[in-house]
């Protein structure tokens, strides 16, 4: 396959997706993609030929991941007055619970979603791009019959088994989100030619409750599930230790054409879901680990999607801009190498500081210096390194 490393990557973004929106007080709220769009746009990041609008998905590419009767259960519940029959029926899809509640017009604004992954996948695997972002997608949770933890339909599934069938290629999945990438982890659990890496907050505390390093994968596919359960209160430098070093060990096992990431933000410490202590240190390093590791054994072949993250005014704003200019190879970045605390732009904060209910932050990074130490650091560490050299004796 040629390498694809000299042209310009693409950003997958259409405001139409903002509408995915269960209701009014729930915790997913897709403005975090305008926050971060308006940012971007506001140091000039974002010029006009990245853009790329994602378009519906088909019922053939829904298909691939979902059966026909979650499907078409979606469909009739995105009635704005669904009918008895289908309101009882939602249960059995997972679509009642508090996290997942079924909403009008959710078939075609979740169908957007997972029709925009799949842009970014073929923009990527065409050799139209190197690299592919797309921050409405990353919805990890959505099972092959039920949706959950906010997600209905799997577009990080959905733009793997695109990749799988139209071109035959191994794929590296690589999921940070906080909360384990079950939906995904389930999908190739018995395909020995998608690996899926999952690093996040241990599942004895945290939602879905999986994710155990003792996942593994079945069949022909046993090695390919790549598990780190992180203990709560973990801070960046074992974050990323525990990280890069599974990473290196999963890529030279699995020797992927492809990679394929999700880049929920909800393990900072400002986030409300989880119990994490990460930085904005972390949404710096985490794209320039996988950009280096695409280019160097991918043929630049990266694909980038969104997921969790619900402070949405001062971590995911400036966690997937930060995305974008590492994917993008931003002057920025060099800046704020020589100036860790480079200011954020001050028009931006002054444009959204009046909704925010919280003070916006002044800096792209954090300044952790002034955080509460947090106890038991060298407990968590350690436990930590011992879940990793679990991860990677597998991997061994």
């Amino acid at each position: 396959m040629k390498d694809v490393m000299k042209t310009v990557p693409v950003f997958v973004y259409n405001e139409h997706e903002t509408r995915y929106r269960f209701n009014d007080t729930h915790p997913f709220n897709q403005k975090r993609l305008l926050l971060t769009f308006d940012l971007l746009r506001r140091i000039g990041a974002l010029p006009a030929e990245a853009i790329v609008a994602p378009r519906l998905a088909t019922a053939a590419e829904l298909l691939r991941v979902h059966s026909p009767a979650y499907v078409e259960a979606v469909e009739r519940l995105s009635d704005p007055a669904p009918d008895a029959h289908w309101q009882r029926e939602a249960p059995r899809f997972g679509l009642d619970t508090e996290d997942t509640p079924f909403f009008p017009g959710m078939h075609e604004v979740t169908s957007y979603v997972v029709g925009g992954s799949i842009v970014a996948a073929e923009q990527v695997m065409s050799g139209a791009a190197p690299h592919a972002l797309h921050l409405g997608g990353g919805l990890h949770h959505a099972l092959r019959s039920k949706g959950a933890g906010f997600c209905v339909y799997n577009d990080a599934s959905a733009a793997i088994a695109h990749i799988r069938e139209k071109y035959g290629v191994r794929v590296l999945y690589v999921d940070t989100d906080v909360h384990h990438g079950d939906g995904v982890q389930w999908s190739y659990y018995a395909d020995p030619h998608v690996c899926t890496l999952s690093i996040h907050e241990t599942g004895k505390y945290l939602f879905p409750g999986t994710g155990d390093v003792s996942e593994r994968g079945e069949g022909d596919a046993f090695g390919t599930s790549v598990n780190v359960p992180l203990e709560p209160y973990t801070e960046d430098d074992s974050w990323l230790e525990s990280f890069s070093d599974v990473l290196a060990a999963a890529v030279r096992r699995f020797r992927p054409d492809v990679i394929v990431s999700q880049h929920g933000c909800d393990a900072h410490a400002y986030d409300p879901l989880a119990h994490l202590q990460c930085s904005m240190r972390v949404y710096r390093d985490i794209p320039a680990l996988l950009r280096k590791t695409a280019l160097e054994h991918c043929g630049g072949r990266w694909i980038a999607l969104g997921g969790g993250g619900y402070d949405i005014w001062r971590v995911v704003p400036r966690a997937w801009s930060l995305l974008w200019l590492t994917m993008s190879d931003h002057p920025l970045l060099s800046e704020l190498k020589r100036d860790p605390e480079l200011p954020l732009p001050a028009s931006w904060i002054e444009a959204w500081q009046p909704e925010s209910p919280v003070p916006l932050p002044a800096t792209w990074l954090d300044p952790v210096h002034s955080w509460p130490p947090i106890p038991r650091r060298d407990i968590i560490t350690e436990k930590n390194r011992q879940t990793k050299q679990i991860a990677m004796m597998y991997l061994t």
